[in-house]
């Protein structure tokens, strides 16, 4: 990767910095069970107990007031960031409906890829004779490639990521 975009500077070549798996609860704020069982299944995923997120300012039309729990995230960072990443690449996005690969559109400006998993259902440690209740989530890989979109691309791309090629 230095070779090909000319990077003098070892230290300058991009690499991953952290992993955010995010889980939107605010339809069922009230539901204390789907969430008790929203938070289990997050916290077998990642491997470390969720934090609740809460809303900053009230908004009538989704029925949510300031202060209220809306959301549960984990942030993965050293051995369990790449322990994790190993199992979305080689396990649950094989695993998922009509998987294609990863569309470029789906990174930012700055390289971070957010790739959003309709069904939790697709990692392993997910038990299909517990799974009553299905949720989605949000998974975003944050890379150092702060200027370059392309680099954050092509170093997920070396990584293992199935990302399409652009046309």
């Amino acid at each position: 990767m230095q070779k090909k975009f000319g990077i003098d500077n070892i230290m300058a070549v991009p690499k991953i910095e952290k992993v955010v798996i995010n889980v939107g609860i605010g339809k069922v704020a009230k539901d204390d069970k789907f969430i008790e069982k929203v938070q289990k299944d997050l916290a077998l995923l990642s491997g470390q107990k969720p934090v609740f997120r809460k809303a900053k300012k009230s908004i009538a039309g989704f029925k949510s007031r300031q202060g209220m729990n809306i959301g549960l995230v984990v942030t993965l960072h050293g051995k369990m960031m790449y322990d994790f990443i190993d199992r979305l690449i080689h396990v649950a996005l094989p695993r998922s409906k009509d998987f294609r690969g990863i569309n470029p559109k789906n990174f930012d400006n700055n390289g971070n890829l957010n790739l959003g998993i309709k069904e939790h259902s697709i990692f392993p440690e997910i038990h299909y004779e517990s799974l009553k209740d299905i949720f989605g989530l949000e998974v975003t890989v944050v890379t150092t490639a702060k200027k370059n979109r392309e680099w954050g691309v092509e170093l997920l791309r070396l990584m293992g990521f199935p990302v399409k090629k652009d046309k």
